[in-house]
């Protein structure tokens, strides 16, 4: 059974896409308490209509529009649904900070991050049973970034065997893989073979993990999403089903945890 993890899902947001110019504009949308929600107008040349989302993670506004829309029609379209974006905004769940005696997910169970000053090591991991512990040495003003830098290092020490697996069954060759923190997606593969996964894999569950690396393996050789792919990935990760789903569900909340993504 999976663990209650303390937020709610995240509001999807837009991919944004090529084409796309991103304006921060100084004013934002009125609260009843005298403050404004930041509000962002991304204009993205594939867009046909506008589209407001309010994201959680950041505690903005952002308007998706066409390149035509002018700043004060993309404004006035989001301050007539203020109201919705208030309340999206009041009602999601809050970031989880890499702060000491937060809990974090790390390979999709909940984990107490602990920080320990006086210890030396740099950052380990305790399994406690049921929630597990990662211990992080040095000043606490370092803690986040020694932390993050941990869990990018861990993801590419789990990442690469699984690339190295999934190549050897398909008889493929991987190019330059990198890792990086986007909002769109959770891996993607060049057509000259390079992948590209988010570190964020790694608070995921392995099996999870397991199946995005045969996902952008896979489409070494079929850069599609066909029949013929998704017998590949099928054959690499026989419970894509199940990690397709718990992406769906449980992902997004991936992107409240520590640094805000790309």
């Amino acid at each position: 059974m999976a663990p209650a993890w303390p937020w709610q899902k995240r509001p999807e947001l837009t991919d944004g896409g090529s084409g796309r110019t991103l304006q921060t504009l100084g004013h934002g949308l009125d609260r009843a308490d005298g403050g404004a929600v930041p509000l962002t107008i991304r204009r993205n040349k594939r867009a046909k209509r506008l589209i407001l989302r309010a994201d959680p993670a950041t505690g903005t506004a952002v308007v998706t529009c066409p390149p035509w829309v002018s700043d004060a029609e993309a404004h006035a379209f989001a301050e007539k649904q203020a109201g919705w974006v208030h309340a999206r905004l009041a009602s999601a769940p809050k970031p989880l900070p890499f702060a000491d005696g937060q809990v974090i997910p790390y390979l999709g169970r909940p984990h107490v991050i602990r920080h320990r000053p006086d210890a030396r090591g740099g950052v380990w991991v305790e399994d406690n049973g049921n929630q597990g512990e990662i211990h992080v040495t040095g000043q606490a003003e370092h803690l986040p970034r020694r932390l993050a830098d941990w869990l990018k290092r861990d993801a590419r020490r789990r990442i690469l065997p699984c690339v190295e697996d999934a190549t050897t069954a398909l008889g493929v060759t991987a190019g330059r893989i990198t890792l990086r923190d986007t909002k769109s997606r959770w891996g993607s593969c060049a057509i000259n073979g390079n992948l590209n996964f988010s570190w964020r894999l790694v608070l995921a569950p392995e099996r999870v993990l397991h199946y995005v690396v045969a996902h952008e393996v896979a489409h070494i050789r079929e850069h599609n999403h066909g029949p013929r792919f998704w017998a590949l990935v099928r054959d690499l990760a026989d419970d894509m089903d199940a990690c397709r789903k718990w992406l769906r569900d449980e992902g997004s909340a991936l992107f409240l945890v520590g640094p805000v993504a790309d």
